[in-house]
């Protein structure tokens, strides 16, 4: 049967991450290893098997990364989690054998992608009692237009935008929900996107949303959530800079924010994999991101209130020389939130009216 299972503290857990450990389409799983609260008991990436998870990526957990599945059942899991997105975001055929391994064993599945395999009959005839597939990337029921109700909200609502897709839009809306919780605020993190809702447990993914209800989408979530919150942190998706991207306007639109955070990756100067568009001046760019919110005075104006710099692959030295570059150029607060933490760019939300 198919059965949202939102993962708790209890839950144990192998990520599924095969070559995508040291890569972007791995991010998936790299954020439930970083981020989640749940025991993950296993890593499965065939092309890193028997490495230190610390030495590779960096998070300090001591979890041992295998070839396969069939390896990961010695950890006794409960739930497999896919924690890479291919290209397109479809199940590719080979991990048909190596999925239907997992769910012939008793474990439930937890699936980002955009293949359904819920309703696959291949996959119901492997599913085992008391075990659920859940696929995330489906539509909301009862969505509507956006009508920009948000607006309305008491709460501060600080959106995550950026330079371009992949830059860790959602790190820092975490990173930022967590600051804010222990300034004892009444904090929530929506997540927009797979990833942020295996975290969480709640959210939209809105690149499953038609795009007539996707600021729809987002207002409904910001308004079931603001009235009972201080800030709301609401995860980015894409960038209006990137040709592929279709997901910041609605965005802005449907959450109505009031803060903005720009995320740009330190020394990128063009979007990825397209090196004919550059990524103007960042002072540019948050000239962009204020006007668009804002409209030309139909909405509120938004300033950028800081800016969250990926300093990932450069050396402590240099991350603090391009945090200080850009403070300088800019003229707001900047850190790496997931090395420095998130703090500076907290006060400059809470130093905003």
């Amino acid at each position: 049967m198919s059965a949202p299972g939102a993962l708790s503290n209890q839950s144990r857990v192998a990520v599924l991450l095969h070559g995508g450990l040291l890569r972007d389409q791995g991010k998936t799983g790299l954020s439930l290893l970083r981020y989640g609260q749940f025991q993950v008991v296993a890593v499965i990436d065939r092309e890193q098997a028997g490495g230190s998870l610390a030495e590779l990526t960096g998070i300090p957990k001591p979890i041992p990364i295998v070839a396969s599945v069939a390896e990961a059942l010695a950890y006794q899991p409960e739930i497999l989690a896919i924690g890479i997105a291919p290209s397109g975001g479809q199940l590719p055929q080979e991990w048909r054998e190596e999925l239907g391994q997992a769910l012939g064993a008793g474990l439930s599945l937890v699936n980002g992608l955009h293949t359904p395999m819920a309703e696959d009959p291949q996959f119901q005839q492997w599913l085992q009692p008391g075990a659920w597939i859940w696929d995330i990337r489906q539509e909301p029921q009862g969505l509507s237009v956006g009508k920009a109700l948000a607006r309305m909200l008491a709460c501060k609502r600080v959106l995550t935008v950026g330079t371009d897709m992949s830059v860790g839009k959602m790190s820092t809306s975490l990173e930022l929900h967590q600051a804010s919780l222990e300034r004892g605020l009444r904090s929530r993190f929506l997540a927009t996107g797979q990833t942020g809702i295996m975290l969480s447990g709640d959210g939209i993914p809105l690149d499953a949303v038609r795009v007539d209800y996707a600021s729809g989408a987002v207002e409904q979530l910001v308004m079931r959530h603001g009235p009972e919150h201080d800030i709301l942190h609401i995860e980015g998706q894409g960038s209006l800079l990137n040709p592929a991207s279709t997901a910041t306007l609605p965005l802005i639109r449907g959450s109505q924010p009031t803060h903005l955070i720009l995320v740009h990756r330190a020394g990128q100067t063009h979007i990825k994999g397209m090196d004919y568009v550059p990524i103007p001046p960042l002072s540019n760019v948050i000239d962009l991101y204020e006007q668009v919110a804002g409209a030309g005075g139909a909405f509120a104006s938004v300033p950028v209130a800081g800016i969250a710099l990926n300093t990932f692959g450069w050396e402590e030295s240099a991350a603090h020389e391009h945090i200080a570059q850009v403070e300088s150029e800019t003229g707001l607060p900047c850190t790496d939130v997931v090395r420095f933490g998130a703090d500076p760019l907290l006060r400059g939300i809470l130093a905003e009216g």
